[in-house]
């Protein structure tokens, strides 16, 4: 019987140390040796100062810390600066760097085993990875850009290379792997994974299959250009000058056949955005400019951003930077602010293609032409490497072909387009940023970026406000973009690019303000062809509430960016309401009818009517679309985007999608409309009869750690209000990843929260401090310490010096 122990001990330690399908090997964790103990950091106040050698440092410097361990870097080179932010990266966010350059590289099966094969084959076929080789080549034919990644790429590896094995972080021991050295390709990788989040939107097989089913004229209303209601970044009514290009479209440029079923794989959050706003000194109550900003990501921990300040000789530069990558990305200097929102241009096409010998050879302009073969071998965890070769043509990659996701549309290869894969060099545009002392400096900057498009906000001391809609806009005809297009044809080929010149801006307008909520950046005159995926409700509100302010404050920009006013809801209610038949509700249904229409529309954490109006809405959306765009259809479909739909019901309440075509009767918009209440009403009674009903605690909002398989790195369930269509844009598993507020007056000062913490290391106080407050809208100072004044007790400081 003493065997019997003796084997479940062996059983014990053998499955704590093993992983089963993606799950760690949790029993890393309770070792003395090498487990969580080794991670944990006192939860007292801050060591003593301390000093580091390291190597290839050309001088002295040092990086103090404050109370939220925020890192302020002082050089007095650009190579110390951002070898010492490599090395503070690396420091606290390692594991964070490496994972997301292995997602956007489709290596993730390397560590995570074949369960990801199919993600990895999709990042493959994308061509992250090409696209990160073109920027490298353009980052290192300059000779400054060169310097900071060399500089950045030096300071991670000094890092990687103090570890033992049982430094390394959690993770890594976790998931059984060991960090490789760093590359400025893992850099260019995370810029490109950044342009995939951000710039690779594109329905071309859904509205191809749309135009070919109902026909133009039900296509444009289904997918309009422009919404009933507008307001655009660039002020209605701002004149423009004539294009100096023009898009010349071929005689058959509308290519509709041959389209049908598709996988798209993993796709980003459409909700992927964010608020920018930038106001006048007239309207401010201190007579300074004050700029704001909040992207809106998928929220996660570690952090996706890292907070510091460099300070060197030539720049004193405060915001958030991307573990991974040298510079700043949101943030301000002493003289200007600045912030990006999602540009959504659509900068992606897709073409269709024939090809014969396999993928040797393609068809283009009457010629068969060869395609480079790209070999892909993709290793993975615990089995032999699977080999994929995607062909590569004058377009781009074949993204889709008979060996992946190509079965169901024409003869199955489908090749894409993408300005991500075109060499650039935007770390050198934030380097440009960083440094900027006026307006002339800020636009020089934005001349250099090229993909993901964004909206970057200004504000200075010395040139007002201002905003562009920036980045490589590809010159086309009319509709070209949204359909998927014949790829042996160069003639459906972009004609350039919209000079940047002449991208959409604005310089201190008449209204005082300038603002950008991933809407339409123009209104119809602008004269030329931007076609996009844009949002409208929180643009109207930003501007409504701006253009109502007077006087303002930053603590009127911080409740600006936490308002919770539903704008969809606010636009909807009245007009719904005359399509309730109230007789057709229960006893148990009608008390849930008055809630919704007593609601004033504010979707804050407590609000019970939130969570019935997302539901009835959804309701709606279903009972419109479902039976002529099913889910789970043979075809792919883009279900019309909540404003197109509430508009066009406004227009025309007996419109044809609201007739369900499975049925025999005809349906009507007050059938619709009520039958969707009941069944919101159903579900809100038990969602309430198991729990609460407030959007808080119903939805709420889940920070999940990066792995997606550790719930214990988590914070999950946290109280929020907010949401799709909101000003706060806080979702279940989304929303503003990083509020700043700036005010550029004599002294500038600043103010900012993230949901997270600085470190990375899950056993630090500052894993994940900050959330709570974020939760609750509050907002910490932003330091920007002077190396030549005391900074006060809570400063820790380390001494860098040169060393072998």
């Amino acid at each position: 019987m003493r065997i019997l122990p003796l084997l479940l001990t062996i059983a014990l330690v053998w499955a704590l140390n093993h992983r089963f399908a993606n799950k760690p090997a949790f029993g890393m964790l309770f070792s003395p040796q090498h487990g969580f103990w080794v991670h944990a950091e006192p939860a007292g106040p801050a060591s003593s100062d301390s000093h580091i050698s390291l190597p290839a440092l050309k001088d002295s410097a040092s990086v103090w810390f404050d109370e939220r361990m925020v890192a302020h870097v002082f050089a007095r080179n650009d190579y110390d600066a951002y070898y010492i932010q490599g090395y503070l990266h690396a420091t606290n966010r390692l594991w964070q760097m490496e994972l997301q350059t292995h997602a956007a590289a489709g290596r993730l099966c390397e560590i995570l085993g074949e369960g990801l094969l199919q993600y990895d084959r999709q990042k493959r076929r994308e061509g992250l990875a090409y696209g990160a080789e073109q920027a490298v080549k353009a980052m290192d034919a300059d000779p400054v850009s060169k310097l900071i990644t060399d500089a950045y790429t030096d300071g991670v590896n000094a890092y990687i290379q103090t570890l033992r094995e049982r430094d390394y972080p959690l993770e890594y021991k976790l998931l059984g792997y060991a960090p490789e050295p760093w590359t400025k390709l893992k850099s260019a990788l995370l810029i490109k994974y950044m342009a995939f989040d951000l710039a690779s939107t594109g329905d071309d097989i859904a509205y191809s299959n749309a135009r070919k089913r109902y026909g133009k004229d039900i296509f444009n209303q289904l997918y309009p250009d422009w919404p009933d209601v507008i307001a655009p970044i660039v002020p209605v009514g701002t004149p423009f000058a004539a294009a100096t290009k023009k898009a010349v479209a071929p005689p058959d440029s509308i290519v509709t056949a041959g389209i049908g079923a598709f996988d798209p794989g993993s796709r980003p959050d459409p909700d992927n955005g964010s608020n920018n706003w930038a106001v006048a000194a007239s309207k401010t109550k201190n007579g300074a400019p004050i700029l704001a900003n909040d992207p809106h990501l998928t929220l996660s921990l570690p952090s996706i951003f890292y907070e510091m300040q460099i300070h060197t000789p030539e720049v004193n530069v405060y915001g958030v930077s991307i573990p991974g990558a040298p510079g700043v990305i949101i943030g301000f200097n002493d003289h200007i602010g600045w912030g990006l929102t999602n540009g959504y241009m659509d900068v992606l096409d897709y073409y269709t293609m024939d090809f014969r010998n396999g993928k040797s050879e393609y068809r283009f302009n009457g010629q068969w032409r060869k395609a480079d073969m790209r070999v892909e071998e993709i290793r993975i965890k615990g089995r032999e490497p699977f080999r994929d070769t995607v062909a590569y043509t004058v377009w781009g990659p074949v993204i889709y072909d008979p060996t992946f996701g190509g079965d169901g549309f024409g003869n199955g290869y489908l090749a894409m387009r993408w300005t991500a894969h075109d060499p650039s060099n935007e770390l050198l545009s934030l380097y440009r940023l960083n440094r900027a002392k006026n307006y002339v400096d800020y636009t020089n900057a934005l001349q250099i970026w090229s993909c993901p498009a964004q909206n970057f906000i200004f504000a200075s001391k010395e040139d007002g406000i201002a905003i562009w809609n920036n980045g490589k806009h590809p010159l086309r005809w009319k509709d070209q973009g949204k359909f998927v297009m014949p790829g042996a044809d160069s003639t459906f080929a972009w004609q350039g690019y919209i000079p940047m010149s002449e991208n959409p801006h604005v310089q201190n307008p008449a209204q005082g303000f300038v603002q950008s909520a991933n809407q339409h950046p123009t209104d119809s005159a602008f004269p030329y062809r931007m076609f996009g995926y844009y949002s409208i409700y929180r643009g109207l509100q930003i501007q409504e509430r701006l253009t109502a302010m007077q006087n303002i404050t930053p603590e009127d920009l911080m409740r600006l960016q936490n308002d919770n006013t539903n704008r969809l809801a606010v636009s909807a209610m009245p007009f719904l309401a005359d399509f309730v038949a109230p007789a057709a509700l229960t006893a148990a249904q009608r008390p849930y009818w008055e809630m919704l229409f007593g609601w004033d529309g504010v979707a804050s954490p407590d609000s019970k009517a939130a969570t019935l109006f997302n539901l009835w809405w959804e309701n709606l959306n279903s009972r419109l679309w479902r039976d002529e765009m099913p889910v789970k259809d043979s075809l792919a479909w883009h279900v019309p985007n909540a404003e197109a739909t509430l508009y066009w019901l406004m227009r025309d309440s007996a419109m044809h999608f609201v007739d369900n075509i499975r049925t025999p009767v005809r349906e009507t918009l007050t059938e619709l409309v009520t039958g969707a209440l009941q069944e919101a009403a159903d579900t809100a009674a038990a969602i309430s009869s198991r729990g609460d009903l407030a959007i808080g605690n119903d939805r709420g909002t889940d920070i999940r750690h990066l792995s997606r398989s550790i719930p214990a790195f988590s914070r999950m369930g946290l109280h929020t209000g907010g949401g799709a269509h909101i000003v706060n844009a806080t979702k279940k598993t989304h929303g503003p990843s990083w509020r700043m507020v700036v005010e550029l007056g004599k002294e500038t000062k600043g103010w900012g929260i993230y949901p997270g913490g600085q470190s990375g290391n899950p056993g630090s106080k500052f894993y994940d401090n900050m959330v709570d407050d974020w939760v609750a809208g509050k907002y910490y100072s932003l330091h920007v310490y002077d190396e030549r004044k005391s900074a006060g007790a809570n400063v820790r400081k380390i001494f860098f010096v040169p060393g072998k």
